[in-house]
């Protein structure tokens, strides 16, 4: 015969087992929505990553120019340490040659940007856009040579006056192969090459004649450089939709009897 105690603890969990089910399948409610960035960032897209500032678009443009204006600031002390040198080394292996050349060679660059763009190579820009850069390098070089010239009141070699440093004819000179370089690079790395050559020889030429030191010509070098680059940055190409001007090119010719000319081309474009 059954006890009564176990057949109150069968009943018991006999009870418990129907019961469980049913508890465990009511539905618990879901957490609330967490809404308080429901607009911080509708389209899911993930926030760009800031490059540090050393990447930056003018750190990059200022970096070089600035590092040859300082060299030339600290090494202009006249006749003395490696200006000395310098213009000793230079006078012993070259004679003074016309100023003349000096104040011709400079514009060279622009010659050679007219004659690749009349050439039909296509330049990073109009040529609309190219003039207005270069007014602006030029404002922008002027400017801050002048007045570098008037505050430094650096001495020449050949005592001529005191409007040494830093160089007038090599910023001139690295501006235009600056812009040269810039307009063409894409195309070849030659065109950038040639003009700053160019430059080059026109530093050369302006201690060659003693009319600058070596820190004059460093320094003014970074100046043009400087300004080109400044000029760039903050240009907006204001008609770059279109094309103006690339459409007409320019090239020698010789016609029927031999007689040389130039040809202009025109390739009308939508």
């Amino acid at each position: 015969m059954r006890s009564p105690l176990l057949s109150y603890l069968t009943a018991f969990f006999l009870l418990i087992g129907s019961i469980a089910p049913a508890y465990a399948q009511v539905p618990t409610a879901p957490a609330p929505t967490d809404t308080t960035k429901k607009y911080a960032n509708p389209g899911g897209v993930s926030a760009a990553v800031k490059a540090p500032w050393y990447k930056s678009k003018l750190v990059k443009a200022v970096a070089i120019p600035a590092v040859m204006i300082t060299y030339g600031a600290i090494t202009a002390q006249g006749d003395a340490g490696i200006n000395h040198r310098e213009r000793t080394f230079v006078q012993k292996q070259f004679r003074p040659v016309n100023t003349t050349i000096d104040n011709t060679v400079i514009f060279l660059p622009y010659l050679e940007l007219g004659a690749v763009a009349l050439a039909g190579v296509q330049s990073r820009n109009d040529r609309i856009n190219t003039l207005l850069i270069i007014a602006k390098g030029e404002a922008i070089m002027l400017a801050s040579t002048f007045a570098v010239k008037y505050l430094a009141q650096e001495t020449r070699p050949n005592g001529s006056d005191n409007l040494s440093f830093p160089s007038g004819h090599t910023a001139q000179a690295f501006l235009a192969a600056s812009i040269v370089h810039t307009e063409f690079r894409d195309k070849s790395q030659w065109y950038g090459i040639g003009a700053y050559t160019i430059a080059s020889s026109v530093a050369a030429l302006r201690m060659i004649n003693d009319k600058h030191w070596q820190s004059d010509v460093v320094a003014g070098a970074g100046f043009g450089i400087l300004s080109a680059h400044l000029a760039y940055l903050s240009h907006r190409n204001r008609w770059g939709r279109k094309p103006i001007g690339r459409d007409v090119s320019l090239s020698p010719t010789y016609f029927g009897n031999g007689t040389p000319g130039m040809a202009i081309t025109w390739r009308p474009t939508k």
